[in-house]
């Protein structure tokens, strides 16, 4: 159900909003970039529309708002285990029609892969999704080549035009909020096109880990695991045990995320692993997500978003490598 209402007014629902909802969108952080006088987009809970950055792609994906960094999964003692208790109010999350398709993978991975994560179903149950229109394309994003442009599967969409705000309520708990606003249609703003272009390779096979794209590039990458971590549909975690110093035998488990690029990520026990070269884990990344999750999901895992080209301190394109195989690979 679509509404025109004064943004003062969305201001007010927005802060009715906060007593059932953690309302998280990204903002500017100013000075927490590379250098000091470098501001990044990144998700934080918000109070205001203003606080919301509206017109710039975040640096970072939703995914921190869903997936905490450095997670406790439960409490130990030398008798039991404890479960930390899950979020006791709903979550608002105002993100871009690629993100809400990476959240359709994110998904895949925690709900449908055949064992459902606890701790990412506690938290995805109570999300509700907020979807930002793209009125221009970014500059690295290659959406439209992916098909992630579009989404239709939001629990709300918000415009704000001056003084005016427009809505669009598909959720039943967001059309209640609205009654007695002036109905009228409205339709999500989205790219047809972006100036980053991107031809998906077809015949990506088993043959492929022999292609030297991955030398020529693996050369290049310095495994520091940015891409990893701004990526909103990279799921890679290690574990870490915390003992407390007051008794060694008392302490926490935590899930902490992880980076398939570093050093030692595939390592197990006895010191074997896998992937030693950088060229072996940049393949992997790779075909990851463009073989092996299309041969077992039927679509690709990556989005188009090009936050992963954005960040990373080698100039290496994701969407450079995606040409090339294509071209090469056909």
């Amino acid at each position: 159900m679509g509404y025109q209402l004064a943004k003062d007014k969305m201001e007010s629902i927005f802060k009715k909003l906060q007593e059932t909802h953690d309302i998280y969108a990204p903002v500017v952080k100013k000075g927490d970039g590379t250098f000091s006088e470098v501001d990044v987009v990144r998700y934080d809970k918000v109070t205001s529309l203003d606080e919301i950055e509206w017109n710039k792609k975040s640096d970072y994906s939703f995914k921190e708002a869903l997936l905490s960094i450095n997670e406790t999964l439960f409490y130990f003692t030398e008798d039991e285990t404890t479960v930390p208790k899950g979020p006791t109010k709903d979550l608002l999350i105002f993100l871009r029609a690629c993100d809400m398709h990476a959240l359709k993978r994110l998904d895949q991975i925690y709900l449908d892969n055949k064992f459902g994560d606890f701790y990412y179903q506690r938290v995805r149950a109570r999300a509700k999704f907020c979807l930002m229109g793209c009125s221009k394309s970014c500059e690295s994003g290659y959406c439209v080549s992916m098909g992630t442009n579009k989404a239709d599967n939001y629990d709300l969409y918000l415009k704000l035009d001056g003084d005016k705000a427009f809505v669009d309520a598909k959720n039943e708990d967001f059309v209640t909020v609205f009654e007695g606003e002036t109905k009228q249609d409205v339709t999500p703003d989205y790219v047809t096109e972006n100036k980053e272009k991107v031809t998906i390779p077809k015949n990506l096979s088993k043959a492929t880990k022999d292609n030297p794209i991955w030398e020529e590039y693996g050369s290049r990458c310095i495994g520091c695991g940015r891409c990893n971590f701004v990526c909103p549909t990279c799921t890679c975690f290690t574990m870490q045990d915390i003992f407390y110093k007051d008794n060694p035998k008392v302490g926490e488990r935590r899930r902490v995320w992880a980076s398939c690029q570093i050093d030692g990520y595939s390592e197990i026990a006895g010191g074997f692993e896998f992937r030693k070269k950088q060229a072996d884990r940049m393949r992997f990344k790779v075909m990851h997500k463009h073989y092996d999750f299309e041969k077992r999901f039927g679509y690709s895992m990556c989005v188009g978003c090009g936050r992963c080209d954005d960040v990373c301190p080698e100039y290496i394109s994701h969407a450079a490598i995606l040409n090339r195989l294509a071209k090469e690979e056909g």
